[in-house]
């Protein structure tokens, strides 16, 4: 089936800061006053004490990918509303508030999907974008994660996916925590294809999320102190009525026990992915 409304984006790999000299931000993780430029041109990522800003969908692509070979597909792909669902106590309806998610971002839904390249090794890709309603999952974001699993079978390359969510759309009931169901077949497909898939956990990772597609990589990478787990430490402190450990859920928490294959800083990804495409479709 041909693809609809593709759409190019521009490799950020080798520009300049676009933010002005001389400007200064106080960083979140250190709490130290750092040269916004240095920041940028660090990808988003603090040169003082590692601190992973969060970043959009589009800035991604941007820092990972070759210039100009990014194609996005299933663009067409947006959310309904199936169940008619309304807050009582807001104003506006479960479309109103889609709507508003688009006005204030860059995308249509939490994923954005497409083809591109990494040093011209070709994959197929889907990056979530927590920007949009919290990266949440609902229909939609799932039949764009099984479309694009298809183009990985169809076109014989890896399956790169990036997560950052906060669980499944509350506005979509059932119909958002089926989809762990619907996007977890769809990796048993990659497999019984031979297709690789590589999760990268972002900063968060968590809910239905975590417990699907997102845990279920050939190869898991983590960015550093990205919260990754299923309920939040809270929930479960009051559920258990114990104290959770420091770092509880962090990335380094779950490299430790095992749950993740490696840690690999943003400004190394490119670099690690290329490396990684490259041995799994060799020419």
């Amino acid at each position: 089936m041909p693809f609809l409304k593709r759409r190019r984006f521009v490799s950020v790999i080798g520009r300049k800061s676009s933010v002005p000299d001389g400007m200064f931000t106080k960083c979140p993780g250190c709490e130290k006053t750092v040269s916004a430029t240095e920041v940028e041109e660090n990808f988003m990522v603090c040169p003082q004490c590692g601190h992973h800003s969060r970043i959009t969908a589009r800035q991604r692509l941007g820092y990972l990918l070759d210039p100009e070979s990014f194609v996005e597909t299933h663009v067409e792909v947006q959310s309904g509303d199936p169940l008619g669902f309304v807050i009582p106590e807001q104003s506006y309806s479960y479309p109103e508030r889609v709507k508003r998610a688009h006005s204030k971002t860059d995308v249509t839904e939490s994923i954005i999907t497409g083809f591109g390249t990494i040093d011209s090794a070709r994959a197929s890709f889907g990056v979530m974008d927590f920007t949009f309603l919290g990266g949440s999952m609902g229909s939609a974001l799932g039949e764009k994660f099984c479309r694009a699993a298809d183009d990985a079978i169809r076109e014989r390359v890896p399956y790169v996916v990036f997560t950052s969510s906060g669980g499944a759309r509350m506005d979509e009931g059932i119909l958002g925590l089926m989809q762990m169901a619907k996007t977890s077949d769809a990796v048993r497909a990659l497999n019984e294809a031979g297709v690789p898939y590589i999760s990268v956990l972002t900063h968060p990772t968590t809910g239905g999320v975590y417990a699907s597609f997102a845990s279920l990589g050939d190869i898991l990478i983590a960015e550093p102190g990205a919260q990754i787990g299923f309920a939040g430490p809270r929930l479960i402190e009051g559920a258990l009525k114990v104290k959770l450990p420091e770092g509880f859920q962090s990335a380094e928490s779950q490299f430790s026990n095992g749950f993740i294959d490696c840690i690999v800083p943003r400004p190394e990804m490119r670099e690690t992915l290329g490396r990684l495409l490259k041995y799994l479709t060799p020419q």
